[in-house]
């Protein structure tokens, strides 16, 4: 790697040919990735005398060479441009913080009572999927909508084969106990399609069916069926009526950029089936001075690229190079993909509106960044520091009775949580209930690969406990020689108050206590509450893995093949617990020894 960057003789090696450009550091770390149709123009441009923003010349005081990659075609660049962005994270990038999958309402086939459900991730069980909601909230709202029009169940196979009487759904009319047989197979397949009708878009159509039916009933002088058909169209006006989009059939995204200084927000609308399932707003972290058409460029490629791409996507603001991005799109996504910018009727009202709700969203993001930055400001005061902390970790423990411990670790910028580098530890070897020797555990770990691999240390590190996790936190930086890391840990004091905490500082061992009205308080319960919520969470996915599969594991001859085999014949451990020998016997692999031996094991 060359200490100074000599542009003629980079550009002499370049070609005019489309492809992607890597900006390199001293030590080789990438600081920003394009893509360009000519690569040498493109790459020429940044060593022009003038024309450079204010934070692009910065970011050439630190380039000392350039990485270029050439590709066949402009489509390609832009793919692999995204790949870089999303994997490499480039400090200069615009990046998005939310990429995740999104979440679909799964409707299983192959059941003769199918199911509905939340699901997130690969489709890789046989059924329909219907989506994608822009977020958790807005399939579960969908979910309970459906609940109280169509009955369908939405239990796990496991609960719904060990049923011996209607549960609480039943009684509460969300369900018609097909677990027990209180509705006809018939019956219960007529409540699917009319569910399925509705998550495809086509509820006015079903409400025109279920008006026949509900008249046909009261002619018939079933007036029990009719009741039930009135209260179902009923229920679906009412869903009608919160939908604001109706006309527009298919699936829709509305994408709305609003800016302010040099913070952005970008809400997306979406609408799937001619319905508004909900929204989500975006705050992509800008760090160079790009035009909102190179902002809504970024997000439309890092959001759609190797995810679901409805048929038309409408914005508020033209991103660069529209037609390659709405080709690529189509290609990927095989159906065509139109990106639209409109000007009148309801299309435009829809744009309208998204860019009102980002312009609000923008405005609560500012106060709370605001709000942050006050609280890392006091810091430096309370905690005798020489400037705010860029990076501050906390460590929790959680364990029940001294069973299946974990300890935690959530990462806090100035931004807020960077959920990314949050980090989990299983705590083995140690007495049961020991939170010293569980902190020492994780900590060991932590700072160990931290240090193998040149990883990020925290300028600030937040133990949940008192002077003894503080001690056993303090004896873990002193084994690994590191200095510059402030150490505090967090107690609730003797009322167990919030408000109440007590602050220790090492290695004072006098506690402070701030009033509860200090925003460094706040800011310090905030992340450790975060970091409690980190570990129970792990703890009790631990704890009940444990409890599921403890008692199996542990009989001679079940192996892993076996105990599947029961969980799934036997409807999980509750039903091998209730089976009799035959029963066990039934299950394949089960000798009749093997049978008795596991019903000893759950009956001695």
């Amino acid at each position: 790697m060359t200490t100074e960057l000599d542009p003629k003789q980079l550009l002499d090696s370049i070609s005019h040919a489309p492809g992607v450009y890597r900006m390199l550091d001293s030590e080789g770390a990438v600081l920003y990735v394009g893509k360009a149709r000519d690569l040498n123009k493109r790459v020429a441009s940044y060593f022009h005398k003038t024309g450079l923003g204010a934070k692009t010349q910065v970011l050439m005081t630190q380039v000392r060479d350039v990485d270029v990659i050439v590709t066949h075609t402009e489509a390609e660049a832009l793919l692999l441009e995204n790949n870089f962005i999303k994997s490499l994270k480039p400090r200069y990038n615009i990046l998005l913080r939310d990429d995740k999958s999104y979440p679909y309402i799964y409707l299983s086939v192959g059941h003769k009572f199918p199911f509905l459900s939340f699901h997130r991730g690969p489709h890789k069980r046989a059924g329909r999927y219907f989506g994608p909601y822009p977020n958790a909230g807005a399939v579960r709202e969908s979910l309970t909508q459906l609940q109280r029009t169509f009955p369908v169940r939405q239990c796990k196979d496991s609960y719904f084969k060990n049923r011996s009487r209607p549960c609480l759904q039943y009684q509460i009319k969300r369900c018609t106990a097909p677990c027990v047989d209180l509705i006809s197979e018939q019956n219960y397949a007529e409540d699917v399609r009319q569910a399925t009708l509705f998550l495809e878009g086509k509820s006015e159509s079903l409400v025109n069916e279920l008006v026949v039916l509900m008249e046909t009933a009261s002619q018939t002088k079933n007036y029990e069926q009719a009741a039930l058909l009135r209260d179902r169209i009923a229920n679906l006006r009412h869903v009608q009526e919160r939908q604001y989009v109706s006309t527009e059939s298919g699936d829709v995204d509305v994408v709305a950029l609003t800016t302010q200084a040099a913070h952005s927000c970008i809400q997306l609308s979406c609408i799937r089936a001619g319905q508004h399932v909900g929204s989500k707003s975006f705050f992509p972290t800008v760090p160079l001075e790009p035009s909102r058409e190179k902002i809504m460029s970024a997000f439309l490629e890092q959001h759609y690229i190797d995810q679901f791409v409805p048929g038309l996507i409408l914005i508020n603001s033209d991103p660069t190079d529209m037609k390659l991005l709405g080709e690529t799109l189509s290609a990927q996504s095989e159906h065509k993909v139109v990106i639209s910018h409109p000007s009148r009727g309801q299309r435009a009202r829809w744009v309208e509106m998204a860019a009102l709700n980002a312009k609000e969203s923008l405005h609560r993001h500012m106060l709370l960044k605001s709000t942050l930055r006050q609280q890392f400001e006091q810091l430096i005061d309370v905690l005798a520091l020489e400037a705010a902390p860029d990076r501050i970790e906390c460590v929790d423990v959680s364990h029940t009775m001294g069973e299946a411990t974990v300890a935690s670790c959530v990462v806090y910028d100035r931004d807020g949580p960077l959920k990314e580098d949050y980090r989990r530890y299983n705590i083995e070897g140690i007495e049961p209930g020991d939170d010293y020797g569980a902190v020492t555990q994780m900590l060991n770990r932590r700072f160990r690969r931290l240090t193998e691999e040149d990883g990020k240390l925290p300028d600030l590190l937040i133990i949940d406990g008192g002077k003894g996790q503080l001690s056993a936190a303090k004896g873990v930086l002193d084994e690994f020689q590191i200095d510059g890391v402030k150490l505090i840990a967090i107690a609730k004091g003797a009322e167990r108050k919030p408000g109440k905490e007590q602050i220790f500082l090492s290695p004072s061992s006098r506690p402070i206590i701030l009033g509860a009205d200090s925003p460094a308080l706040h800011l310090i319960q905030q992340i450790r509450d975060e970091a409690h919520r980190f570990a129970i969470s792990g703890h009790r996915q631990r704890r009940s893995k444990a409890r599921v599969t403890s008692t199996l594991e542990h009989i001679a001859g079940v192996g892993s093949k076996r105990r599947q085999a029961l969980l799934k014949h036997l409807g999980g451990l509750q039903g091998v617990r209730r089976a009799g020998v035959e029963d066990l016997r039934r299950v394949p692999g089960i000798s009749p020894i093997l049978a008795q031996r596991i019903y000893d094991e759950f009956n001695s």
